[in-house]
């Protein structure tokens, strides 16, 4: 196999994660690492393309660099909706470099999450308690409920740290009991995190760790099978902390260099700056602003979704480059918490099934309903997984036989038979204008057609079923995402002269 030469940077990193860091107005959880590469025989020849993307915007460069912050975070507020023209052209002359020849791998790490596992990393998975669940579960609590006591507190001594954890747990449990049908998971799962709250680590150091990026990294090449390569890393003062971390994973043939001199940091820099943005954009659209929003679901603006036809494509494009260009199981790594990258993949994916921007205006309003579901499903199989102890993929890869491409489906988590091509799947038949089914799931297909599994004479089959019942579909499936599974059930089914009907028994 030939030698690789690969090139790594960064965005949104915190050196040192302390009050002045997460309490900064511009503060993000998630930390961005990207690596780009190519067979180094194909070095020249993309190096001087990369020069003339380059050599056309002379006039955007800062310091004789061309970087990703000439890109403002405002500019991406409504994801590509809101890109001007120049921007947009930019962009698209950006992602047209990336083709089979050059190898990409990225990282979405949690910054809360980096200090969550410290407290914690003597405990290991047992019969008894799932310590993967349970960590995700109080970082997503603090990133999503944003307590100010904690977010304020997370740079001091752990015991300070421990007893905030445990007082606002114990306020969650409190305010639950108001609502403790829509709550009962969150209180049983709040209670088991103060059991443990009770013998937890002392936190050693509050300094970012770069090592998980780089684990990931290590993995993506054992897959790939490559052996003979190089990583260069921009250069960042004496201490050499970023090479550190690679070594300590077990990476060869690190090195720094100033991205003055080399195309691939610049490179890097550039692709990890528009997912660190459009991940940033993402979060703060769908981040609650009150406690009191916390009972309502929180949905996309509309705004996302007045895209035109440059700005679809372009969605596309990084959909392409971000997932599909030479996709392996570790081009996209994440720690326990992972929703930020979920989010961002269901995202791409989501924009890349519409054929054209008719599609999406012929049912514009509902849009950011239909996303909030579609992500919802990513996130709850994405949690379930993890709970089952499985290996879990950020991008959409599943295990897919021979046998499977041949017969154009795969067998779901159920045991039901999935067609790639929805139009395969049978349509749920309703006899007598009403009909009751012992319900294991619901679901929406990647078109956002409504399916249901279900227990059909001892055999579990997968059915569409029609459209009218997306709404009610989408319900569920964001209540799963919160964690309480009404599934599975008795469901009566029923067509009316005013259309279709389903009713929990």
């Amino acid at each position: 196999m030939s030698k690789y030469s690969f090139y790594y940077d960064e965005s949104e990193h915190s050196r040192k994660i302390n009050h002045k860091t997460i309490t900064a107005e511009n503060y993000f959880d998630s930390f961005i690492a990207v690596v780009v590469g190519w067979p180094s025989n194909n070095q020249a020849a993309l190096y001087e393309r990369y020069a003339t993307f380059e050599s056309k915007y002379l006039h955007r460069q800062s310091n004789g660099e061309l970087k990703s912050t000439t890109i403002k975070q405002s500019q991406l507020k409504s994801g590509f909706a809101s890109l001007n023209a120049d921007n947009l052209s930019l962009l698209e002359d950006f992602l047209a470099l990336f083709d089979e020849r050059i190898l990409v791998y990225y990282a979405v790490t949690s910054k809360i999450e980096y200090i969550i596992h410290q407290l914690f990393e003597d405990y290991e998975n047992s019969l008894f308690v799932d310590m993967d669940a349970m960590k995700y579960s109080i970082t997503k609590a603090i990133v999503l409920y944003q307590p100010s006591e904690i977010m304020a507190g997370m740079y001091n001594n752990t015991s300070e740290l421990i007893g905030l954890l445990k007082d606002f747990f114990t306020a969650q449990i409190e305010k639950g009991k108001a609502n403790e049908t829509l709550k009962q998971k969150e209180i049983v799962q709040f209670s088991q995190i103060l059991l443990l709250l009770d013998d937890v680590s002392t936190i050693k150091t509050i300094d970012w760790n770069y090592d998980i990026a780089f684990v990931g990294f290590r993995k993506f090449l054992d897959e790939k099978g490559i052996h003979d390569y190089s990583i260069t890393i921009d250069k960042e003062g004496e201490h050499c902390n970023t090479v550190k971390a690679a070594e300590r994973v077990g990476l060869c043939s690190v090195s720094e260099a100033d991205s003055l001199t080399s195309c691939g940091i610049r490179m890097a820099d550039m692709l990890a700056g528009i997912i660190s943005k459009l991940l940033k954009a993402l979060h703060s659209a769908l981040e609650y602003a009150s406690p009191e929003e916390l009972l309502n679901k929180k949905i996309l603006d509309k705004s996302w979704f007045l895209v035109n036809e440059r700005q679809l494509a372009l969605y596309k494009k990084l959909h392409q480059m971000a997932i599909e260009l030479n996709k392996t199981w570790y081009k996209a790594f994440a720690g326990t918490y992972s929703d930020d990258l979920i989010g961002f993949i269901a995202l791409l994916s989501f924009m890349n099934h519409f054929k054209s921007v008719e599609d999406i205006n012929k049912d514009l309003d509902m849009q950011g309903e239909y996303f909030n579901a579609y992500c919802c499903e990513h996130l709850g199989e994405h949690f379930e997984q993890m709970r089952y102890g499985r290996q879990i993929p950020a991008l959409p890869i599943d295990a897919v036989t021979d046998n499977d491409l041949s017969n154009g489906f795969v067998i779901n988590r159920r045991g039901a038979k999935v067609y790639f091509d929805i139009d395969r799947q049978p349509l749920l038949e309703i006899k007598n204008g009403h009909q009751t089914f012992d319900v294991l799931s619901v679901g929406l297909s990647k078109e956002m057609i409504p399916v249901v599994t279900i227990v059909e004479e001892d055999e579990v089959k997968c059915y569409r079923i029609p459209k009218e019942l997306s709404e009610w579909t989408m319900t569920f499936v964001g209540l799963a995402n919160m964690g309480e599974n009404v599934f599975p059930s008795k469901v009566v089914f029923s067509k009316t002269k005013d259309g279709y009907v389903a009713d929990i028994l």
